[in-house]
C-alpha cells in the first residue's frame, strides 16, 4: 500500500458560490442579479429551476459552518453576492448584506476555518447589466468600488482574496454562447467584455490592497488542457487557437502583462478596445493564483467558425475512458498539466487549487450516501497534485468542489457535486462517504492508495 502525503501547512478546504447556495434572493435589501433575472425568464434552466431558495445557506450558515468544523475543513472558499452588498451595483450600500458576510466570517474564524473570499462568482447586479454590464468599460471602476467597500468591512479578518472566478467561463457562456446569464450571443461584444473583466480584476486588486495591508490577493482561472481531436495539422492549429481563446487570453494579461501575440494577430480586424496603459494596469502583482480544473477538452478544425476556425468537441468520447454525470472525462493528468503551466510559462506563482471535483448520481440509501466513485476520482486527481509538488510547483492548498449539492447553473438541481447531500425538499444535510474520507485526509495530511 502506498501513502500519498502533503506538507503540514497544506490548506485543505472546500468551496461554494453565493448564487448556488444562499437563496434569500430578494431578502434584507438584496438587489436583483443577472441570475435572478435569467432563471426567472429564461427557458434554458433544467426543469425551470432557480436559485431563489437553493440550499438556504443565508438562513442556515451557522449549521453549515458547524458541519464544516465537524468535517475538519481547514478553509472555506465562498463568494460575495455583489447585489447583496450594493443592490444597484454602485452607490448605496446595503448594510444588512455586509452584516451577513461579517457573521459568516466570524463563524468560520471561531471554528478555526480560514475564509477565502471570491468577490465575483457570476451574479452581477441586474442594474449594471442594464447599463451594458461587462461590455461597459466603466464596470472596472464600479467593481473597484465594490471591492473597496467589501475589503474595508472584512479585510481586518479575511486574509485570502480572489477577484474573479473563471472569467473565461462566465464571459464565454454569458456573451458568446448565451447558455448562462445574461444570455447574450454576440461575438463582437465578447472581446470587449473579456478586456473589461481583466481591467476590473486590476481595480479589484488595487482596492483590496488599499483597504487591507495584510491581504493576500489573487484571481481564479479555469485552465483545462486542450487537445486536438486528431493528429492532423488543422486540428493541432485549432487546439492552439482554442487554448489562446480560453486559457492564454485570460492568464497572460494578468500574469505576464500581455495578450497572446498569435491571438492579437487573428483578432486584429476587430479593433480591440485596448487603450494605452491598460496592460500595465492589468498586470498587478499577485500573491497567488487560483486554479480550477476538472478535465481536458478536445478541439477540432471547423471552417465555419469565423476567424478562429476552431470548435470544442463536446461529444468526443474515448472508448476506455470514464466519465462523470456531467459527461466530463475523468482524466487526472489534466490537473498536473495545468499546474505545470504556471511554472513553465507564467512566472511560477504560488497556486491554490480552488476547484476540483465531480458530479455523480448520488442517492441516500438507509440514511447514507456511498459515493465511492467520487473518492476514487479525488485520489486520482490528488496524486497529480502531489506529482506537481514534486516537480517544484508551489501548490499551497486544495479546495474541493463542492461543499454541498447546489444549483448547478443551466443544469438546475440535476447534477450533484457536493460531498454533503442536500434534500431539496427538507434541506437536510447528509455528509456522503466522500466527506468522511476527506475529513481523514484533512486531519492526517495524506491518504492510502
Amino acid at each position: 500500500m502506498t501513502r500519498v502525503s502533503f506538507p503540514d501547512d497544506f490548506l485543505w478546504g472546500t468551496a461554494a458560490a453565493s448564487y448556488q447556495i444562499e437563496g434569500a434572493w430578494d431578502e434584507d435589501g438584496k438587489g436583483e442579479s443577472i441570475w435572478d433575472r435569467f432563471t426567472h425568464t429564461s427557458s434554458k434552466i433544467k426543469h425551470g429551476d432557480t436559485g431563489d431558495v437553493a440550499c438556504d445557506h443565508y438562513h442556515r450558515f451557522q449549521e453549515d459552518v458547524a458541519l464544516m468544523r465537524e468535517l475538519k475543513f481547514k478553509a472555506y472558499r465562498f463568494s460575495i453576492s455583489w447585489p447583496r452588498i450594493m443592490p444597484q451595483g454602485k452607490g448605496k450600500v446595503n448594510q444588512k448584506g455586509l452584516d451577513f458576510y461579517s457573521r459568516l466570517v466570524d463563524a468560520l474564524l471561531d471554528s478555526g476555518i480560514t475564509p477565502l473570499v471570491t468577490l465575483y462568482h457570476w451574479d452581477l447586479p441586474q442594474a449594471l447589466q442594464e447599463k451594458d454590464g461587462w461590455a461597459n468599460r466603466d464596470i472596472a471602476r464600479w467593481f473597484g468600488d465594490y471591492a473597496s467597500i467589501t475589503a474595508r468591512h472584512l479585510g481586518n479578518r479575511v486574509k485570502l482574496w480572489t477577484t474573479m472566478n473563471e472569467p473565461q467561463i462566465f464571459s464565454t457562456l454569458g456573451y458568446l454562447i448565451g447558455e448562462h446569464a445574461p444570455g447574450i450571443i454576440d461575438p463582437l461584444k465578447y472581446f470587449p467584455v473579456s478586456h473589461h473583466i481583466n481591467l476590473a480584476h486590476a481595480e479589484g486588486v488595487v482596492a483590496i490592497r488599499a483597504e487591507s495591508s495584510t491581504a493576500q490577493v489573487g484571481t481564479v482561472l479555469q485552465l483545462p488542457p486542450i487537445y486536438p481531436r486528431t493528429d492532423s495539422e488543422q486540428d493541432q492549429r485549432a487546439a492552439r487557437i482554442m487554448d489562446g481563446l480560453l486559457n492564454r487570453w485570460y492568464a497572460e494579461p494578468v500574469l505576464i502583462g500581455s495578450y497572446p501575440e498569435d491571438m492579437l494577430e487573428i483578432l486584429k480586424p476587430l479593433n480591440l478596445p485596448i487603450e494605452e496603459g491598460d496592460l500595465e494596469r492589468i498586470h498587478q502583482p499577485l500573491d497567488f493564483v487560483g486554479l480550477n480544473c476538472y478535465t481536458r477538452i478536445f478541439v477540432h478544425h471547423d471552417k465555419n467558425v469565423p476567424m478562429l476556425e476552431a470548435m470544442i468537441d463536446l461529444e468526443h468520447r474515448l472508448p476506455d475512458a470514464r466519465y462523470t454525470a456531467m459527461g466530463w472525462e475523468i482524466y487526472p493528468p489534466a490537473l498536473y498539466e495545468s499546474l505545470m503551466r504556471f511554472k513553465n510559462e507564467w512566472g511560477d506563482p504560488p497556486v491554490y487549487v480552488t476547484e476540483n471535483g465531480a458530479a455523480f448520481d448520488d442517492e441516500v440509501v438507509n440514511g447514507e450516501v456511498d459515493d465511492q466513485p467520487r473518492i476514487d476520482y479525488l485520489k486520482g486527481y490528488l496524486r497529480e497534485v502531489r506529482r506537481a509538488l514534486d516537480e517544484g510547483i508551489k501548490v499551497k492548498g486544495y479546495f474541493l468542489w463542492s461543499f454541498m449539492d447546489n444549483f448547478e447553473w443551466a443544469f438546475g438541481y440535476t447534477k450533484r457535486f457536493g460531498i454533503v447531500h442536500i434534500d431539496l425538499n427538507t434541506q437536510k444535510r447528509t455528509p456522503k462517504k466522500s466527506a468522511l474520507w476527506y475529513r481523514e485526509l484533512s486531519e492526517n495530511g495524506g491518504f492510502e492508495l
